[in-house]
C-alpha cells in the first residue's frame, strides 16, 4: 500500500501535482492533501472523488511513504524533516534544500541515477522550473561536446509566481482594456499586463537576482559540472503558463547542428520543433499542459569564430515539467527501483 501526501495541495503547483498523479495513474492507494490551516478545507477532485485539504500536523505523516511538497521554503524547512523522520521520502519543490550537499537535486532525464538509493536525509529537491527545462535539453549536448559557458535569458510566465499572480495579470489586462489609466501592482514590482519585467525574486549584492543565481548554481550541481560558467537574466512576461528561454552555449569542441538535432530528437521527453521555413518553433501556448520540453531555433552562433557556439530556444510548461511532472517522475522512479516499497 502506497500512501502519498501532497503539502501545498491548494496552490497552483499542488493542484497540478494532484492532476499529474491522476493522469499518469500513479499507483497510490491513499492520497492525503495537506496545507496550512488558512488554506485547509478546500475540496479537490481525484479519481472521481472529492478529497478535502487537511491542515498539516506532525501526525499527518504517519504511514506516508512519499511526500510531494510545494508550500513555500519556510514550510518545507519546518515540515520536510518531520515527514522524513516519520519515514517518508520528501520531494520538495521549493529552493530551501536545493544546494544542500546531502540533498540530491534531480531531473530524472539528466541525473536520475541519484535515485538508486534512499537519500541521506530522506529529502530530494526539485530544481527551479527554468533550470529543469534548460538542463533537460543541454545534457546530451554536454556529453557530446562539453559545455564551457551558458548565457540564458528567460521569458517566465506569471504562473511561476502562483495563482494570485495569474489573477493579477488577468485583472490588470481587463482593467486596461476597459479604459483604466493605471493599475496598482501587488504580486509584481510593476504592472505586468502589456509589460516585461527584468526582475524575478530579490536582487543580491552582485546585481543578479536570486532567481538568476538559482539557475547558475543548480545547473552546475545537476549536470555535475562545477566549472561551467553560467550567466542568466530572468524576465517576467505577461503569459499565463510556460517558460521560454533563449540559450547561448559555448562548447569545448566544434559543434555540428545536424548532430545536435539528432541527439535532441533521441532524448527522452524532448521534442524538436525546428522548421523556420514553415514558421515552426516552440511556443508557450503550445507547450501549455504538455509534458515535453520543446526545443527549436537550433543554429550555430555565428559570432563564435571557433565553431563552438550554439543558440537554442527552449520552451516548457513550468507547472508540468518545471514542477509537478518532475516531482511525480522522481516518485515513480523511487517505486520502480524499490526505494519505496509497495
Amino acid at each position: 500500500m502506497v500512501k502519498v501526501a501532497v503539502l501545498g495541495a491548494s496552490g497552483a503547483v499542488g493542484q497540478e501535482i494532484i492532476q499529474t498523479l491522476e493522469q499518469r495513474r500513479f499507483p497510490c492507494d491513499e492520497l492525503l492533501l495537506l496545507a496550512s490551516p488558512r488554506s485547509a478545507g478546500k475540496k479537490i477532485p481525484f479519481r472521481g472523488r472529492l478529497l478535502e485539504v487537511k491542515p498539516v500536523t506532525a501526525e499527518s505523516f504517519n504511514g506516508v511513504q512519499i511526500g510531494l511538497f510545494s508550500a513555500g521554503g519556510s514550510v518545507s524547512a519546518e515540515w520536510a524533516p518531520i515527514a522524513a523522520k516519520a519515514g517518508a521520502i520528501v520531494v520538495d519543490n521549493t529552493s530551501h534544500f536545493r544546494m544542500h550537499d546531502d540533498v540530491p537535486l534531480v531531473v530524472p532525464e539528466v541525473n536520475g541515477d541519484l535515485l538508486a538509493q534512499r537519500p541521506p536525509k530522506g529529502i530530494i529537491a526539485n530544481p527551479n522550473c527554468s533550470t529543469i527545462q534548460m538542463v533537460h535539453v543541454l545534457e546530451p549536448l554536454h556529453r557530446a561536446w562539453g559545455i564551457k559557458r551558458i548565457v540564458v535569458s528567460t521569458y517566465q510566465s506569471t504562473s511561476g509566481k502562483g495563482a494570485q499572480a495569474m489573477t493579477e495579470m488577468e485583472e490588470q489586462t481587463s482593467a486596461l482594456l476597459s479604459g483604466d489609466d493605471e493599475v496598482a501592482p501587488n504580486q509584481f514590482p510593476h504592472q505586468i499586463a502589456f509589460n516585461v519585467i527584468p526582475h524575478i525574486d530579490s536582487f543580491t549584492d552582485n546585481g543578479y537576482t536570486k532567481e538568476e543565481l538559482k539557475m547558475m548554481n543548480e545547473t552546475r550541481k545537476i549536470m555535475r559540472a562545477p566549472k561551467i560558467n553560467v550567466s542568466a537574466t530572468c524576465v517576467r512576461v505577461p503569459v499565463f503558463r510556460s517558460h521560454s528561454e533563449a540559450v547561448n552555449v559555448e562548447f569545448e569542441k566544434p559543434v555540428d547542428v545536424a548532430e545536435a538535432r539528432r541527439m535532441l530528437r533521441a532524448t527522452p521527453n524532448v521534442e524538436v520543433v525546428d522548421d523556420p521555413s514553415r514558421n515552426e518553433y516552440p511556443l508557450a501556448i503550445y507547450a501549455e499542459g504538455r509534458d515535453e520540453t520543446f526545443v527549436g531555433r537550433i543554429r550555430k552562433d555565428i559570432s563564435n569564430p571557433n565553431g563552438t557556439g550554439l543558440d537554442l530556444w527552449v520552451v516548457s510548461d513550468n507547472l508540468r515539467k518545471g514542477a509537478a511532472l518532475n516531482a511525480v517522475q522522481i516518485a515513480e522512479i523511487l517505486l520502480e527501483k524499490g526505494i519505496v516499497k509497495r
